[in-house]
């Protein structure tokens, strides 16, 4: 994990509120031994695993049910104190960050599943439920959970970010697998935004609105999300290529003929690199595809043939299949350990993350410019991504006390971005805005859009308290 820095390279100058003396003695008088002021408590709920620093929150809560989120809320309500929520901490953009100062409110605790309904394929869980917690609760009841960011998050974390990760291109992203969400709101109060059906034209989407919202909005204590059933046949295959546009182009026609695959991840050569050191593996050092093909047995062996076929074209080699549930593990935990492998890579670096999307047909486009920048930098850097939905990252390695690579990686970081938009794309397919992508946003989006997210924050948040200073600047 990234260890703290000193915070006057890793992030702008932060403007604390007070935090009311009278405020934390009524928090210790609910809470008792739930409250915790000590430092190093503070200290891990106040960074998670992005390259931006803050100081620490005042207080963490740990909660345990919906009604201690509601009374820690009514509190800081009350003392204008602001509250954010804390799922696993394994964000990469700033979003859990005391920017403003006030409380961390840790639903860890809220690990429960509360009802599984395998007839209408949904499950309600708490908040603090992992999606591995859930897929081990779930798996003997011949259904899953497919949301797969990689880090094992939080369900409540992943609906507030919109997460989606190596499964999406089959699955789709958090904004399409929640049906509903319990939420405490900046009142304290306890709203419901649907129901367990699948479809529903009844008033504003509350749900579409929550999801994504970064905790600005209101606090997750329960959330409704689909199941899917376990497919009776899973096969995976990895697939080495002369370039990495070689790869990027038996993606794209892989998608556009309309392969249902389930997964394809590509991880530049150098990510094959350090996740050979850093997983004891033998991969072969190129440009390199993950995929894996759910269905029938007959469908499965169909849908592999055909992109070995398509791979064959753009000069595919070494194509070997993984059909035992540890060989297929073995090459996804590789691949979700890409980075803390390039981490590891580099003894104490940090890293900074991209997370751009772009319309499958430009993903070529995107990538090769990328890279030509990267390589010209001289910064260390990997490259991996869902490519399948057009998702893909870099990570740069600076050195946390090198000025001139830290600035190096926010410009190539800034070209990333705005040659994703200016095709079509995102500055954040998955990780969300929190604070490191603000400027992008207004980018993207417009001043317009921005602005009417505003409203809607400050009609539903007047005194700013919950997760202040994320996403947009009031």
């Amino acid at each position: 994990m990234n260890a703290p820095v000193a915070t006057s390279l890793l992030h702008p100058e932060f403007v604390q509120r007070p935090v009311p003396e009278a405020f934390v003695q009524a928090l210790a008088a609910r809470f008792g031994s739930q409250c915790s002021t000590a430092l190093a408590v503070r200290e891990q709920h106040g960074r998670d695993e992005g390259a931006i620093a803050a100081p620490p929150p005042a207080a963490v809560v740990f909660a345990e049910s919906t009604q201690d989120v509601q009374d820690a809320v009514r509190l800081c309500a009350r003392h204008g104190v602001p509250v954010i929520p804390y799922g696993a901490g394994s964000s990469l953009e700033g979003h859990l960050l005391a920017v403003e100062g006030g409380i961390s409110i840790d639903v860890s605790r809220m690990n429960r599943i509360l009802s599984v309904n395998t007839e209408d394929l949904t499950v309600t869980v708490q908040p603090g439920i992992t999606r591995k917690q859930l897929n081990d609760a779930v798996k003997d009841t011949g259904f899953f959970f497919p949301i797969d960011p990689g880090a094992d998050a939080s369900i409540g974390g992943m609906a507030s970010t919109r997460a989606s990760g190596t499964n999406a291109v089959r699955y789709g992203t958090m904004r399409e697998n929640v049906l509903s969400l319990e939420v405490v709101t900046a009142s304290g109060e306890v709203i419901r935004t649907g129901n367990r059906a699948k479809k529903s034209a009844a008033g504003y989407d509350l749900t579409r609105l929550m999801v994504g919202s970064e905790g600005t909005l209101g606090i997750f204590t329960e959330i409704t999300v689909r199941l899917y059933p376990l497919p009776e046949a899973v096969s995976a295959a990895v697939c080495s290529f002369p370039s990495i546009e070689a790869a990027v182009r038996t993606v794209i026609q892989t998608i556009q003929v309309g392969v249902p695959i389930a997964r394809v991840e590509l991880i530049d050569v150098n990510s094959v690199r350090m996740v050979n050191a850093y997983s004891k593996l033998e991969l072969r050092e190129e440009p390199m595809l993950l995929m894996e093909f759910h269905g029938s047995p007959t469908g499965v062996k169909e849908q592999a043939e055909m992109v070995q076929e398509i791979a064959g074209e753009f000069g595919g080699n070494a194509f070997e299949w993984a059909e035992r549930p540890e060989d297929r593990t073995r090459l996804f935990t590789a691949r979700h350990n890409a980075y803390f492998a390039a981490v590891a890579s580099r003894p104490g670096c940090r890293c900074i993350t991209t997370d751009a999307c772009v319309p499958i047909s430009r993903l070529a486009d995107a990538l090769l410019d990328c890279v030509t920048e990267a390589d010209a930098s001289g910064i260390p850097y990997f490259l991996v991504g869902h490519v399948g939905d057009g998702n893909f990252h870099f990570g740069y390695l600076i050195d946390p006390d090198s000025e001139d690579e830290r600035t190096r990686a926010e410009q190539l970081n800034s070209q990333l971005v705005q040659r994703a938009i200016a095709l079509g794309g995102t500055c954040t397919g998955e990780h969300g805005v929190g604070i490191h992508k603000q400027g992008f946003l207004r980018e993207e989006a417009g001043d317009g859009a921005v602005q009417m997210m505003r409203a809607i924050k400050q009609a539903l948040d007047p005194r700013n308290i919950l997760n202040p200073g994320k996403i947009f600047a009031l």
